[in-house]
Parts: C-alpha cells; sequence; structure tokens
C-alpha cells in the first residue's frame, strides 16, 4: 500500500526534466512520449498534454506513469517493462516512430504484448511499411491523400459498450478531427469509439489543410466516421487510435479526458473502473507546461 502512494504522491508532486517514474515493482509501467514543440500557442501541445495525462494516471492506483518528453527517447530503456506506450507527437514522414531502427523498437514490444495507443498526428505514418506496421498494431492510420484533416465539432450522441467509454457522457467539442482513416481491410477486429457524422461543409473540405479535400470523400456525404478506435492485436496485446487532441484546452473536458485515460488503461490491460477514470484538471494545469512558441 505503501509503495502505491508513494507512486501517486511522486506523480503528483514532480515530474523530473528527462522523465519521472513512481518506482513501483508492482506497478504497471505506462510510458507517455511527447513530441518537440509544434504549431501556435495552445496546438498540438504534446508536452503539456503528456504531462496532464501523466498526472492523471499518477492518481489511479497500481499505475506508474512514465514521461518523456522531446520526442523518442535518448535512453530506449525507458521502455523496458512497460505495460502499454502512448505517442502523442508530429507524425507524417517525420514520425520518430519510423526514423533508423524505431520501427524494429517497437516491433519488438508488440511482440511482448505490450499496449499501443498514437494520438492525433502520431497516428498520421507514410503508406507502405510504416502504414502496414499501423495496420497491424493499431488497427488503422491517417494516410495522406486519403484521409482528411478538418477542423469541426464533433457530436458523440452514443458509445458503445466498451471499457474505453465506462463513466463517458456523449458529447460534442470542436477539434481537429480526422477522418476517412486507412483501416484493416473490412476493419478486422476494430471496435470504433467514437464515431460522428460531419456536415457537408467540413467533408467539402472547408477547413483542411490543402491537401483536401478529396472526390472519394465528398461523394461520402453524410457517413459516419471513426475518429477513435480500439483493437485487439493477434499477439495478444491492445492498440487504440484517436484522431483528436490538437486543441490544448480539450483536456479540460471531463468526457473527452476521461476517454483517453480509460483507453490507456485498457491498452495496458489494466481493469478500468466501473464509472470510468475519474480526475480533475483546473483551469490554472492548462495553462502549466506550456511550450514556448
Amino acid at each position: 500500500m505503501r509503495t502505491l502512494l508513494a507512486s501517486a504522491l511522486l506523480g503528483v508532486l514532480a515530474f523530473g526534466p528527462a522523465w519521472f517514474s513512481a518506482e513501483a515493482a508492482d506497478a504497471a509501467k505506462i510510458v507517455l512520449v511527447a513530441g518537440r514543440p509544434s504549431h501556435g500557442p495552445g496546438d498540438h501541445e504534446f508536452n503539456a498534454g503528456c504531462k496532464l495525462l501523466a498526472k492523471c494516471l499518477s492518481g489511479v492506483p497500481g499505475i506508474e506513469p512514465v514521461f518523456v518528453p522531446g520526442g523518442w527517447p535518448k535512453d530506449e530503456s525507458v521502455f523496458d517493462g512497460a505495460r502499454a506506450v502512448v505517442f502523442f507527437m508530429d507524425g507524417g514522414g517525420g514520425h520518430p516512430i519510423i526514423q533508423g531502427d524505431h520501427l524494429d523498437t517497437i516491433q519488438k514490444l508488440m511482440d511482448k504484448g505490450v499496449g499501443l495507443a498514437c494520438l492525433h498526428y502520431a497516428v498520421e505514418v507514410p503508406k507502405g511499411k510504416p502504414g502496414d506496421k499501423f495496420l497491424d498494431w493499431i488497427g488503422g492510420y491517417y494516410e495522406s491523400g486519403f484521409s482528411t484533416n478538418p477542423h469541426w465539432k464533433a457530436e458523440f450522441q452514443s458509445l458503445p459498450e466498451h471499457p474505453i467509454t465506462r463513466g463517458v457522457k456523449p458529447f460534442a467539442i470542436g477539434d481537429e478531427w480526422y477522418f476517412n482513416i486507412r483501416f484493416r481491410p473490412e476493419r478486422k477486429g476494430i471496435t470504433p469509439i467514437l464515431v460522428a457524422a460531419p456536415d457537408d461543409r467540413t467533408r467539402e473540405g472547408v477547413s483542411a489543410s490543402p491537401r483536401g479535400p478529396y472526390k472519394h470523400i465528398v461523394e461520402a456525404k453524410g457517413r459516419d466516421e471513426a475518429l477513435a478506435w480500439a483493437v485487439e492485436r493477434d499477439d495478444g496485446g491492445r492498440g487504440f487510435g484517436f484522431t483528436g487532441g490538437h486543441a490544448h484546452k480539450n483536456w479540460g473536458d471531463p468526457n473527452f479526458r476521461k476517454l483517453i485515460l480509460n483507453a490507456i488503461l485498457w491498452a495496458a490491460k489494466v481493469d478500468v473502473p466501473s464509472e470510468g477514470v475519474e480526475s480533475q484538471v483546473s483551469e490554472e494545469e492548462l495553462k502549466q507546461n506550456l511550450d514556448p512558441k
């Protein structure tokens, strides 16, 4: 009991300059990797977002959150003993996961059944080997030229029965919700977690990057889109993809935050509480640890 209390206390009080660990031998270790500064103030606040998630997780008995700033860890031993790894960072061709031999490093973790969660831009990797790996590891990925990235208010009017949705009430929130994700053929093994239908203007690419809109997306008007999903892998591990997370302020929404905290526990094969992970984040905490931009 003392070990778990010490774990929670350390997680709340301090974050080391490189990473922090609660040093609880019997705790479920979850590694949260934050990307480097990106975008304007209040957007893509990977460092502050991961620290908030780690702070919330540190209040869960039996959880040892480990925070890694600045992209891929300089010391990969931080992954040793992890039950799940979470990546919240810029993706695409510069995704830290696809540099050098990092794909091989993640593959070794996956072979051990380690859970993997990718948030927002971290779900985007190039088509080809990286995309194929993501299809295997988390069930889908953002494919440039196929998927799209508009800013819009998604309304989640109902939620499936799943450990990730425990205690989460229907909600609506504006974000850069990617959709038309490249999923496994026939979405094998995938459970959609957040589903919403973009309006016609959103689907036409009014707020997307210059890469859109695309004919195949516009022609699908009225179709529901999976914006977060879960998968149980053949290796026994679990994967989770989440396309929101562009706007840092959204971590202040209790349903938005609870869904991600639940998903992280689920990916680590930790029982999610019947009412989900309870946490508190103040307005002042939302302003802390923001990148200098």
